[in-house]
């Protein structure tokens, strides 16, 4: 077995559960003495809580359909990473395993990554979608998208136009920001990014926006 796990072939997975298995120790260290590391690597990062609703419209940009996809900013960041180091790891192993059952030989490791990715996406994103709903949520992410009507967004990403969302923040009553797609209300003009403007109702998945005309309105 340790053979087969040095394999050049096999180097892409090995290393890969190989970071899986460091960053598990680093975050039970840290536990024992007080210091989660999973608190340090999401202190690094940039708040990314995604609408996911929002991340499925067609329109939407690509980044965000793709965090939305796999539930960041509803899943801890170094939990999302290891089940991907570790999905991508084994799927990889059981790839070259079979082919050398069948073949005698292994895939070129390159040739083999394509499979293994193909295995992990999908059950990262069941696995993300389990652990998103039984994680507790805080208060601060408690809130109903109706909350999100009479306050003023911030187009982030591409032009708001009339059947033709865009990506836009905006934060809650408790200060977190989120990602929602808005369009503009019939007869209104196209928002382009860097717009502020006032969410007045929700349509399904997309919000309906109008120009912010009034200063003492402003995106926090």
């Amino acid at each position: 077995m340790f053979e087969f796990l040095t394999l050049s072939g096999n180097f892409p997975f090995t290393l890969s559960l190989t970071v899986m298995v460091i960053l598990a120790l680093l975050e039970g260290a840290g536990l024992v003495v007080g210091l989660a590391f999973s608190s340090i690597l999401e202190a690094l990062l940039p708040d990314l809580s995604v609408d996911v609703g929002a991340a499925d419209i067609p329109d939407s940009g690509i980044i965000s359909r793709i965090l939305g996809w796999f539930y960041v900013g509803q899943v801890p960041f170094l939990v999302l990473l290891i089940i991907v180091l570790t999905y991508f790891g084994l799927a990889g192993l059981l790839v070259q395993s079979m082919f050398r059952t069948l073949t005698g030989q292994l895939l070129y490791s390159w040739l083999a990554i394509v499979p293994a990715t193909l295995l992990t996406l999908p059950l990262t994103r069941v696995s993300a979608k389990g652990i998103a709903r039984i994680l507790p949520q805080d208060e601060s992410e408690a809130v109903s998208s109706d909350s999100f009507i009479g306050r003023v967004a911030l187009i982030t990403t591409g032009t708001a136009r009339v059947g033709s969302p865009a990506q836009a923040k905006v934060k809650d009553q408790h200060g977190q920001t989120h990602y929602l797609m808005v369009e503009p209300d019939k007869n209104q003009p196209d928002q382009p990014q860097g717009s502020q403007v006032l969410i007045i109702k929700q349509q399904q998945n997309t919000f309906i926006v109008i120009p912010n005309t009034n200063p003492n309105l402003v995106n926090q």
